[in-house]
């Protein structure tokens, strides 16, 4: 075998290897067609995340509420901080929801690091 039909062998062979495979067949039925929408779309995966991030936010929300927030009120003694009005503006409340934020988004970078170191993508 000369050195041009090695060349051309493995050319070949390369093709074959960058061709695409042939697209899965159509689902038959209904139920075929639901079960791969949820498998391609990972619909279950995507829902326990949904709800784990609704009960952890209320997770995050009590103890901002509960623990954090009475810290404020004693550096605050006989203010409360949340009915501090300026105008129409409700300052205090906004400076309450704008603590909760960053609290939550500390939180949610705390958990993202964590898994990461951990392997969990």
């Amino acid at each position: 075998m000369s050195k041009e039909d090695k060349m051309l062998d493995e050319l070949k062979q390369i093709r074959e290897l960058l061709t695409p495979p042939p697209p899965p067949p159509p689902p038959k039925n209904l139920l075929e067609e639901f079960k791969a929408f949820l498998t391609k779309y990972k619909v279950l995966g995507l829902a326990v995340a949904f709800i784990m991030g609704i009960y952890i936010g209320l997770v995050i929300q009590a103890l901002v509420d509960d623990l954090i927030m009475p810290i404020v009120s004693v550096f605050l003694p006989g203010v409360e901080w949340e009915s501090l009005v300026v105008g129409p503006f409700r300052i205090g409340h906004f400076i309450g929801t704008l603590i909760t934020f960053l609290i939550v988004a500390l939180v949610i970078f705390l958990i993202v690091k964590i898994t990461k170191r951990m392997g969990i993508d």
